[in-house]
């Protein structure tokens, strides 16, 4: 089932990620943000970053594939780009699975383009640009804990 929301503005983006922050389910989940480019993906996660508490700069992970951060409370997030992912023997070339099997957050961009490699998400968030502005956001959870990120997202 997809649950809808609509982000007007990045405030409304910011205040879903302050949203999501205190979720214990959070801190082992694997989220994945779909969308075309310029639909906000980086942005949701550069809030959500600052919501747990992450301070310095946050970078796109679009020439990297993947950005370590580590929040004040100690909590490892890994904030992928799969935008110009091609080969899956790059997934263990770089080490990637380790990474999803770490505790920790995971947040991946693009995660089509790794499809076949990547785990089941906890939650999937599908944003779309509107006429207006606004994103559309359809979101799915993926698991229990996804389930509960959902629930915080839309009560």
């Amino acid at each position: 089932m997809i649950t809808t929301l609509i982000w007007r503005s990045e405030a409304d983006a910011k205040h879903s990620a302050n949203r999501l922050a205190p979720e214990p389910a959070l801190q082992n989940a694997f989220i994945e943000l779909r969308g075309d480019l310029g639909a906000g993906k980086t942005t949701f996660t550069r809030h959500l970053l600052r919501a747990l508490g992450v301070t310095g700069p946050i970078k796109s992970p679009s020439y990297t594939v993947v950005e370590p951060y580590e929040t004040p409370a100690g909590l490892r997030v890994w904030h992928f780009d799969f935008y110009r992912f091609r080969d899956p023997r790059e997934w263990e070339d770089a080490g990637l699975r380790d990474l999803f099997t770490a505790q920790g957050l995971k947040i991946a961009e693009w995660p089509e383009h790794a499809a076949g490699v990547l785990p089941r998400a906890d939650l999937v968030l599908e944003l779309t640009v509107k006429a207006t502005g606004a994103r559309e956001v359809g979101i799915m959870a993926g698991s229990a804990a996804g389930s509960r990120l959902l629930h915080a997202l839309v009560t």
